[in-house]
């Protein structure tokens, strides 16, 4: 039997699983599904291609980095791009979602998030066109690394910034006092604000790490398969499933939904088909949620 469909998954599970990081921390405190979330991975993604094409312009074509595909004006470029896909949806929040949370009804805040999922994406259309395009066009070869198994030097890559960048994140959440405010509010909105809490302060923590997070997830879209203004958009159900999945609140539930998610669908591919890829993932979301209704790693709000 052909494994290869393990790399594919962990990859693909990679990227659900930071672009889930974002969805479980917005739903568990601010207390609604941001289904503009998507569209934070193409805007990042987008943004990263901008900043790669200025640098090219003011410092020609740079050599990749040994055997990847990409050089240092990408990892520069990724960084800046974290930062305006966090202040963009940090710049979301205050014109539109804080002001639909204050009036008290979350169901309203989910239609704009709607609305502004389709607003993003529409104007990234505009500016971009619908055409796909790519970091680079140049062909990698996989090395056999057995059991019928091949990886790209790209692949291993993205595979250890993904660990990188959830381990940062889990000791955020763990070991700093933000991180563990985020934590108490989620778990106790009422009783953290009595406290003393600052919400103001973990709300723009959320949407910083929310934003850079799913900035990554779309350049990893972007350098293994290729830029469009849809690719948040084709995300979105893997990652709202990924965070159910592992628990809402629960990063690292959301990182192993996100491989649990990818290898699924990685395995469905092989096995039975591309059509069944999004059906068994969801199969194994409602067999979960049947045993364990609030997911791998999910509190029971007290």
């Amino acid at each position: 039997m052909n494994l290869q469909f393990i790399v594919d998954g962990l990859l693909t599970g990679s990227m659900i699983g930071l672009g889930a990081i974002g969805v479980t921390l917005t739903y568990s405190i601010l207390r609604f599904s941001n289904f503009a979330h998507g569209d934070f991975m193409a805007w990042g993604t987008y943004a990263t291609l901008a900043v790669v094409s200025a640098i090219g312009a003011i410092f020609g074509k740079v050599a990749p980095i040994g055997p990847l595909s990409f050089g240092w004006p990408l990892i520069v470029a990724v960084i800046a791009a974290m930062g305006f896909t966090g202040v963009l949806a940090l710049a979301l929040d205050k014109v539109l979602f804080a002001r639909l949370r204050a009036k008290g009804q979350s169901i309203i805040v989910v239609m704009a998030s709607f609305g502004a999922s389709m607003a993003l994406r529409s104007l990234l259309e505009f500016l971009f066109t619908s055409r796909p395009t790519y970091f680079s066009r140049a062909i990698q070869i996989a090395m056999p690394v057995g059991f019928g198994i091949r990886i790209t030097p790209d692949q291993i890559a993205l595979l250890i910034v993904t660990a990188l960048l959830v381990f940062g994140v889990h000791m955020l959440m763990t070991r700093t006092q933000t991180g563990r405010s985020m934590q108490a509010l989620s778990q106790n909105p009422a009783l953290a604000r009595i406290v003393g809490i600052d919400v103001a302060k973990v709300v723009r923590v959320t949407w910083l790490i929310g934003g850079g997070l799913a900035c990554v997830a779309g350049v990893m879209i972007g350098i293994l398969v290729q830029i469009r203004p849809l690719m948040g958009f084709d995300m979105l159900l893997p990652m709202f499933a990924a965070a159910i999945l592992g628990g809402i609140g629960s990063v690292p539930g959301a990182v192993l939904g996100g491989l649990i998610i990818g290898l699924a669908e990685a395995a469905a591919v092989q096995l039975v088909g591309a059509e069944w890829r999004a059906a068994i993932s969801f199969i194994i979301l409602m067999a979960v949620l049947f045993v364990r209704p609030i997911g791998l790693f999910g509190v029971r709000e007290r």
